[in-house]
């Protein structure tokens, strides 16, 4: 097993390992709610200049720019090794505990794996590049079932192949291969089986990933297909409403947030957008409140926090690359250079930052300004861009950097 790890600290005891999620857990892309928002509190708020302590330095684990999830004491990612998409599985000293194979890894543009697992209970679930959802066991990394969502339900490849993390909703698995009758559907999470099928979504697929919508009674699935922003009856599949939502070469990537009834999107060049759903039983529909071309993130993500918008801007029309939107008017607070385009995730009243040019900061999380406070390089710079999103869990800090994961130590004093 082609694997190393630089360790900062000394071996950790033996731990039983219970496949539960807990409240400070990781286990999907963005965390616990998808909001891309950590609970925990009582965490530095400034780094020495060369940054926070360097706890482990893991490789090994194939090329990509998938994220972690972490849940009781294990870290789960993916990478391309030798041609395949591979899952692995580490401690939390950074040794590889095992490493699955989930098909041939995207090759074509962009090479390397782009989905985070998701972990539910003690099973993983992973969408290779090529569209092949599996299901392991978390424990052993066994696959326990597989479907190429592309082939069985007739779903149109796009030149950057499937990048979205997929959702679990109680019994069911949600994905998008984006066939021309079946956009998002549904399979049983325990076998794999067709649970439902959006046969009225005509369209293909865009890089989003989904979220759960439980708004006034109502459960729904919300995400962004390759032109329109939809949202599903989370039980039947039924198609409740779509909004045309057009951006160059069909590049809508981020994964959509939720807040106080509204649902908001930004995505290259065409901008950001504010959404209100209104819901009427099993009815739904949306409306724009404002967009906004201030903030035009391609797949960096956005935080909401306190009632303002963070995330960075591709064309920057309002003058920087790290912008702040108040969430209710889409008013731009400021735009500044910041560290250049970037990644954040949100903890303790701080954002976290990862620039795709290996720059890693530390700001506040304030309209009033854009405030660095810390920041450093990491130790090794890699030969493509740092897109994965940063992820801060049990008083850690986690990068990837194509077939590096870091771990930082940022725990106050």
């Amino acid at each position: 097993m082609r694997f190393l790890i630089r360790s900062h600290v000394g071996l950790m005891g033996m731990v039983m390992v219970a496949f539960c999620v807990c409240a400070a857990d990781w286990p999907q892309l963005h965390g616990p709610r998808r909001d891309n928002k950590s609970d925990e509190t009582g965490l530095l708020k400034e780094w020495p200049a060369d940054g926070p302590k360097l706890i482990w330095t893991a490789t090994g684990i194939g090329h990509g720019y998938a994220s972690v999830a972490i849940v009781n004491d294990r870290i789960y990612t993916a990478g391309e090794i030798n041609g395949t998409c591979t899952i692995t599985a580490l401690d939390l000293d950074g040794r590889i505990q095992w490493q699955t194979k989930n098909g041939p890894a995207w090759a074509k543009a962009y090479p390397g794996a782009r989905a985070t697992p998701t972990i539910d209970n003690e099973r993983l679930y992973h969408e290779s590049g090529n569209g092949r959802v599996t299901c392991l066991d978390a424990k052993s990394g066994k696959e326990l079932w597989a479907v190429n969502i592309m082939q069985k339900f007739g779903g149109r490849q796009r030149p950057w192949g499937k990048a979205e993390s997929v959702l679990i909703n109680g019994d069911c698995l949600i994905c998008t291969p984006g066939g021309p009758q079946a956009g998002i559907v549904a399979l049983n999470k325990k076998n794999g089986k067709t649970v439902w099928v959006c046969k009225e979504l005509d369209a293909k697929p865009g890089f989003a990933s989904p979220i759960l919508v439980d708004y006034k009674g109502l459960r729904q699935i919300v995400t962004l297909m390759a032109r329109s922003i939809v949202g599903v009856h989370a039980q039947t599949g039924k198609l409740l409403w779509q909004v045309e939502h057009v951006t160059p070469y069909d590049e809508n990537t981020i994964t959509p947030l939720f807040h106080d009834g509204c649902v908001f999107v930004s995505t290259r060049n065409t901008g950001a957008r504010l959404l209100r759903l209104t819901v009427q039983g099993d009815q739904c529909s949306a409306e724009e409140v404002w967009s906004s071309d201030a903030m035009d993130n391609q797949h960096g993500g956005v935080v909401l926090v306190d009632g303002y918008l963070y995330g960075d801007a591709l064309a920057r029309k309002a003058g920087g690359f790290w912008v702040c939107l108040e969430f209710k008017t889409g008013k731009v607070m400021w735009a500044e250079k910041g560290i250049g385009r970037c990644a954040p995730t949100y903890a303790d009243g701080m954002l976290y930052l990862l620039s795709q040019r290996q720059v890693v900061a530390l700001a506040k999380a304030t309209p009033e300004a854009c405030e660095i406070v810390s920041q450093f390089r990491l130790p090794e710079k890699s030969k493509t861009r740092s897109w994965a999103h940063p992820v801060v869990c049990g008083g850690r800090l986690y990068i990837r950097d194509s077939d590096r994961l870091y771990c930082y130590d940022v725990k106050g004093k």
